[in-house]
């Protein structure tokens, strides 16, 4: 048995044509083996690459034996001579192609049985069956690849952060539990019976506290819990780069941040669009393109047609504008090229969107065609077509309803026809959406915060805060959204203690439940708190687009699925009833339900 001190002189990525000769001890699991009668080659494989190795007449019968009784995933040692392979077996595509180690010892050091799939990026394995596998689903040169470059990518993150000066600092995982937008995950204190920790959604409250703190600048590659309802590719654990300032304003932090994401841009896209990144309303994006995320690659925009949809004689319109709804289109540039069943899908879109579904046209050299067009004639149909400037070939679409249900559906068919008209443009496109509403009505109608309860106001706007004209109030907040997709949010806090009180006393929080939630912060506030902001930018998803995975849970070296649950270690699982009893815990038979995913399914 070899000592641990001679495991290997080189790892089986390394070896060149200028190491011929030399004497070499390599480790790896088998790749593959190949015999030609009484030659074997084995495909030698760790995490920098593979090397071949051969056995001849010139190898000892005793190792020879020992190559010929090699399977897949077997873990090896390999010692002998690094020599030149013949010109005709020379492998090009592999960075040791030139070479190969000629084997005098062999030993087995791990047998494998038959895997559950095969370690190669060739072949798709289930993703169910890759993520109970976990282990061996790693050893795949892609997956591999994603975990290194996500290692590489908070090592750059880490660096910016450093040379500007920031602290990295290890905020509490248990702690209190805080409306942040989700429910918590709680944990049962033993010494405290009937008491909870509860398991960060960000580290919000504690970042604030650093700033208070004198520490200025902070960050930290932070774990966030978050018990959200089921949806896909969204983890219940998941990191973000987190981060904070004091004495700043807006640009100052989104400077910060723009120089984090170019960096990495330009480390792993090779491409990155000029800084600063350009600026764009909350309006202007719902009003132009139906989405506080738009995608800035896909040119379509939407248009408001309640004035010229007004007098169309179409019930659904006037109805839905006499019920304070909206009436919006999309013009399809060459649409009337779209058949039938992509038209059909738009609708379907649509639908799945939440609104009622979507009147269509389409526009020719002698009229309008479809269930629209018999709307359109005469004069009120002449200015509906002159609104959307729609031309002979193009395709007119639109959604009448309630204004959260019909921004969804044009969000949803603009990203749909980008894609059937092949719109979407190669170049990633960057933005900032900034000055969100500070409050937003939920389905009950009560108010609700649009990012999270610590966000200041547009200073322009406290009167109306404190006249209670919520909906005029705009927030200090902003959005960084990348190819339509959210890569995080930030804003500047508020940092004065009434402020934050008349805050939470227009959510419904009152000051003793203020002071018991909060109070930590508030009196924090009352020893000196200098104005600040901040911004975190979920890694999963940043790293995914980067990395061009097919999925967050590929850039995650051990994800859940969608439903919570870990296939490879079967948690959450049920647990021992001393630790139950232990807690004061009583645990309730729980009831199925039909909607959860099984605990295997990944999305």
């Amino acid at each position: 048995m070899s000592s641990a001190a001679s495991w290997r002189t080189h790892v089986c990525g390394q070896p060149r044509l200028e190491n011929q000769g030399e004497e070499a001890r390599v480790c790896g699991w088998v790749q593959s083996r190949r015999d030609h009668g009484g030659i074997t080659f084995v495909d030698l494989r760790d995490r920098t690459g593979l090397l071949q190795l051969v056995g001849d007449e010139d190898t000892p019968q005793e190792c020879l034996k020992a190559l010929e009784g090699l399977r897949s995933e077997d873990v090896v040692q390999a010692i002998g001579a690094l020599r030149l392979r013949d010109a005709e077996n020379a492998n090009p595509d592999l960075p040791t192609g030139e070479v190969e180690l000629h084997v005098r010892e062999l030993e087995v050091l791990s047998r494998s049985e038959t895997p559950p799939f095969e370690i190669d990026d060739r072949i798709e394995a289930p993703e169910e069956l890759r993520m109970k596998h976990r282990y061996l689903d790693l050893r795949r040169p892609r997956m591999r690849e994603y975990v290194e470059s996500r290692s590489q990518a908070n090592q750059i993150l880490r660096g910016v952060l450093h040379d500007a000066n920031f602290t990295e600092v290890e905020t509490p995982i248990l702690t209190r539990s805080t409306p942040e937008g989700a429910r918590d995950y709680l944990v049962p204190s033993r010494l405290r019976g009937g008491e909870f920790y509860a398991l960060p959604q960000s580290p919000q409250v504690f970042k604030q506290l650093c700033m208070v703190g004198g520490l200025d600048r902070y960050f930290q590659i932070a774990r966030c819990m978050r018990d959200e309802d089921l949806r896909a590719d969204r983890q219940p654990e998941f990191t973000q780069l987190d981060m904070e300032m004091s004495f700043v304003e807006e640009e100052e932090v989104q400077a910060v941040v723009e120089e984090v994401v170019v960096s990495l841009l330009e480390s792993f896209r090779q491409k990155a669009p000029p800084s600063p990144f350009p600026r764009m309303t909350w309006q202007e994006a719902m009003d132009r393109f139906a989405s506080d995320k738009p995608d800035m690659r896909n040119p379509l925009e939407i248009v408001d047609l309640a004035s010229v949809g007004s007098g169309l004689g179409f019930k659904v319109y006037d109805d839905v504008l006499a019920a304070g709804g909206l009436v919006r289109g999309l013009l399809l540039p060459n649409g009337g090229s779209l058949s039938r069943k992509e038209i059909d899908s738009l609708e379907s879109c649509a639908k799945d969107a939440g609104a009622g579904g979507a009147a269509w046209c389409k526009v020719t050299e002698d009229g309008a065609t479809g269930p629209l067009a018999r709307f359109l004639e005469g004069e009120p149909g002449q200015k509906f077509i002159e609104a959307l400037e729609a031309e002979a070939g193009d395709l007119v679409v639109t959604v009448a309803d309630q204004s959260r249900k019909a921004l969804a559906a044009l969000d949803a068919v603009r990203r749909m026809a980008g894609e059937l008209l092949d719109l979407i443009g190669e170049d990633s496109e960057i933005l900032w959406v900034t000055d969100f509403p500070l409050f937003e009505k939920s389905s009950d109608g009560s108010w609700t915060p649009s990012h999270h309860p610590f966000t200041a106001p547009a200073a322009s706007d406290i009167p109306h805060l404190l006249d209670g004209k919520l909906g005029e109030v705009r927030s200090r907040a902003y959005d960084l959204v990348l190819d339509g997709v959210e890569l995080g949010s930030g804003s500047i806090r508020i940092h004065d203690s009434e402020l934050q009180g008349a805050i939470f006393e227009t959510l419904g929080i009152s000051p003793n439940e203020a002071a018991s939630r909060f109070g930590h912060l508030l009196t924090a506030f009352q020893y000196g708190a200098p104005p600040h902001g901040g911004f975190a930018i979920g890694l999963d998803r940043l790293y995914a687009l980067l990395f061009g995975a097919a999925s967050i849970r590929d850039v995650i070296a051990f994800p859940k699925t969608s439903s919570g649950s870990c296939p490879l270690t079967g948690a959450p699982s049920p647990v021992d009833a001393q630790q139950v009893e232990d807690l004061g815990l009583a645990v309730l038979e729980a009831l199925p339900d039909e909607n959860l995913p099984s605990s295997s399914s990944p999305n």
